[in-house]
């Protein structure tokens, strides 16, 4: 070891470069699940007993511009769908996006004073919207088929 650096210094070094070998893919699968499971406790809870799902819509959550009715079909078809293309990895960028579109209408329009959960969702989906969702998922698959095919 060169007499310059301090053993603690060296070890720091070490340790930094070991996190940056850490392959995306490891880290993709528990933000995939993160974000899979938020959304999909809030779908179950919704499902679970629709008139309060409808209740909700039109009384609490009011989203502008939008039927109640028509609000809560789709927040609640996007709830079940996206956690379940996330943990699949299939179409990642696209749920991703939509979900982060909801997060969106439900921090301004919604639930505003959460934003600090709000922002721990969009620090995930930017993630995922800007890096996929690594090499274990079904997206990974399709581009490596494709590349082989063409």
């Amino acid at each position: 070891m060169p007499a310059t650096r301090s053993r603690p210094v060296y070890r720091l070094i070490q340790l930094v470069r070991q996190l940056d070998a850490v392959p995306y893919a490891a880290l993709a699968i528990p933000l995939r699940l993160a974000v899979a499971w938020v959304f999909w406790s809030s779908a179950l809870t919704h499902l679970a007993n629709w008139e309060t799902t409808l209740f909700l819509f039109a009384d609490e959550y009011r989203v502008p511009l939008v039927p109640p009715e028509v609000a809560a079909w789709l927040g609640v078809a996007l709830e079940v769908a996206a956690p379940i293309a996330l943990l699949l990895g299939l179409g990642t960028r696209f749920a991703a996006a939509a979900l982060l579109g909801m997060t969106a209408v439900i921090e301004v329009f919604v639930y505003p004073q959460a934003w600090p959960t709000h922002l721990q969702w969009v620090a995930m989906l930017l993630v995922l919207l800007c890096r996929g969702p690594g090499a274990l998922s079904l997206d990974a698959c399709l581009a490596r088929r494709f590349m082989r095919a063409g």
